[in-house]
């Protein structure tokens, strides 16, 4: 196929865009370049022949019609997002702007594109959408394809918004569509923003390690190259108008997945005196900060016949060597706007 992927230099997107080349894919990496995005990401295919990059935002619908008509893709997988929950209390304009305005201009140029191709039978747009969606879980349960939507956040809102539209453009135009929302991810290439990525680098730089609150929230890990995997699968296999939850089947309290984080260091990279662990500073929690996110993934498991393929502790030390030996790669990105810094205190 060829592949028109939105938000391919980012973390997410930048593992499906690796993963298509390797499968044998055509890609369109379309990508606006923000502050979270990083070419590097791709270098290792930005060489390929199946391989090409436009700088386009998709707030910009003219050029996203210019970029349907010139190189024709067979479908779309729309990754590109405002996704970091700090910044969206901070400055929720951002997440308005591109996670709901900016699908509706990418729905718009696919429909258009799609009718004025004939409608052709092979053509879907796959928006890849969050489990923060639907809000905060208890000690129990898990989230379903049909549990009601509840965002607490700027950002979980806009993504909600953004499902909502897609929904309605398949229900409405018969726009092609398959849908999932997944667990937090981590993995290689992961932005120095968020708490994974954020634990390693300031252990190794000998600063706190922040933990919100008492570290009780709970989330499910998913390793971003298990999830790469499953985006493609939904992509070829997915019903059309259908939602996939994809889940690790990891949760780990916050506090939990720093403490394995910092084991891991001390056998990988041990420090003079002490443990990692000696690091771990807990700061004032987030405002509207989710207790639980926990995944049922039933329906990707039964329909598609997907799991996860390593556990977390298996994910992180793959993500901890990866970032012991990828210096070149995140040095630069910390000097970058808000990275080292505490956001999300607004309320």
């Amino acid at each position: 196929m060829k592949i028109l992927i939105t938000g391919g230099a980012g973390f997410i997107g930048s593992a499906v865009v690796r993963l298509a080349i390797a499968r044998g894919h055509s890609v369109v990496n379309v990508d606006a370049l923000t502050y979270a995005a990083c070419l590097e990401n791709v270098a290792r295919v930005a060489d390929h022949p199946n391989y090409v990059f436009e700088q386009v935002d998709i707030r910009d619908r003219a050029a996203l019609d210019a970029v349907f008509a010139k190189h024709s893709p067979d479908t779309v997988m729309h990754l590109a997002a405002e996704s970091h929950v700090d910044r969206s209390i901070d400055g929720p304009a951002d997440f308005v702007e591109t996670n709901i305005n900016g699908t509706f201009n990418m729905l718009e140029a696919a429909r258009h594109y799609w009718q004025a191709q004939g409608r052709p039978h092979g053509f879907r747009f796959h928006h890849i959408s969050t489990d923060e969606v639907f809000g905060s879980l208890g000690p129990t349960g898990l989230f379903t394809e049909d549990t009601p939507y509840d965002p607490r956040s700027p950002y979980s809102a806009s993504k909600a918004s953004s499902d909502h539209l897609v929904r309605a453009w398949h229900e409405t135009y018969g726009l092609p569509v398959v849908l999932t929302n997944c667990s937090n991810n981590y993995g290689p290439y992961h932005f120095p923003e968020k708490l994974i990525p954020v634990v390693i680098l300031n252990a190794l730089a000998g600063k706190p390690l922040p933990i919100y609150g008492d570290g009780g929230n709970i989330r499910d890990w998913l390793f971003v190259e298990d999830h790469a995997d499953a985006l493609l699968l939904v992509l070829e296999q997915g019903a059309l108008g259908r939602s996939y939850n994809i889940g690790g089947e990891n949760e780990r309290t916050n506090l939990e997945l720093v403490k394995t984080l910092c084991e891991i260091l001390d056998r990988l990279r041990p420090r003079d005196n002490g443990s990692y662990a000696d690091l771990i500073t807990f700061v004032t929690d987030r405002p509207g900060h989710d207790a639980r996110y926990a995944i049922d993934p039933s329906r990707i498991r039964d329909e598609l016949g997907w799991r996860p393929s390593v556990t977390v502790e298996e994910g992180l030390e793959k993500t901890v060597q990866w970032y012991l030996d990828n210096e070149n790669w995140w040095q630069p990105l910390l000097n970058r706007s808000g990275v080292g810094k505490r956001l999300g205190t607004k309320s």
